[in-house]
């Protein structure tokens, strides 16, 4: 399975996946259609799935084109069936989906909403995170409560450390400052921010990461409570 890291608007990350034999192919959170349509064409693909973390306009803005011109089918959580645009398919928490060549296991991960979920191709060892668990950070909570927030982040920490994380937006410089201030002593995120700059000097994403990398730098998934991360969680929002 081969990823394919798309930019949109304005830091926005969409990701399409895609059996390079069959050229089948998935897209997650597409914020706006026409990035997502060049790099199709330019690939040759079938747009088969249209898969949504949650239901906030800059991670489905693109539904309703993609699938009126590729007839996809678009793939979301089933209390959000209100929600998310042209939703087709319902899943729900620890779901294996598997169509065409592409299997993934749903976890419901509330916090920065109350219907996010996030897919995790288990075999490939990727996971795709949406707003919930960000490189060097976590989302905002819109919706949901730290306490959901906690519990959802510690599913993830139970996944293999080699998983590559894939996220929704480009926040990793700005989250390593806020890391930095609360971590000063950890080397390890040191130099992570040494690679982090390279890379955005560079004209490239930050993305993926790691869950090994995350467990070491990540000061959210550090915190080794509820009270401390909700006092973390707090301290970003004012940061």
């Amino acid at each position: 399975m081969e990823v394919k890291i798309i930019p949109c608007l304005n830091d926005n990350y969409s990701y399409l996946i895609f059996d390079k034999n069959k050229k089948n192919a998935c897209v997650i959170d597409p914020s706006e259609s026409e990035p997502v349509i060049k790099i199709i064409e330019k690939n040759k693909l079938n747009l088969k799935y249209i898969l949504n973390t949650h239901h906030h306009y800059d991670h489905v803005g693109g539904n309703k084109n993609l699938k009126k011109k590729y007839n996809s089918k678009v793939v979301g959580f089933k209390d959000d069936k209100d929600r998310i645009p042209e939703i087709d398919i319902l899943v729900e928490n620890n779901q294996i989906w598997k169509k065409e060549n592409f299997e993934a296991k749903i976890y419901h991960i509330p916090g920065h909403t109350t219907g996010h979920i996030a897919f995790h191709f288990y075999k490939e060892k990727k996971i795709f995170t949406g707003d919930t668990l960000f490189s060097l950070g976590c989302g905002r909570l819109f919706e949901g409560t730290y306490e959901q927030m906690f519990d959802s982040l510690k599913k993830i920490k139970e996944l293999p450390k080699d998983t590559e994380i894939y996220c929704g937006h480009e926040y990793t410089l700005q989250n390593s400052i806020f890391c930095l201030k609360n971590d000063s002593e950890n080397t390890k995120l040191k130099e992570k921010i040494v690679q982090v700059k390279d890379k955005i000097n560079n004209n490239l994403p930050t993305l993926p990461t790691t869950l090994a990398d995350e467990l070491e730098c990540n000061i959210f998934l550090k915190a080794k409570d509820l009270k401390t991360f909700s006092k973390l969680r707090d301290l970003k929002d004012n940061f």
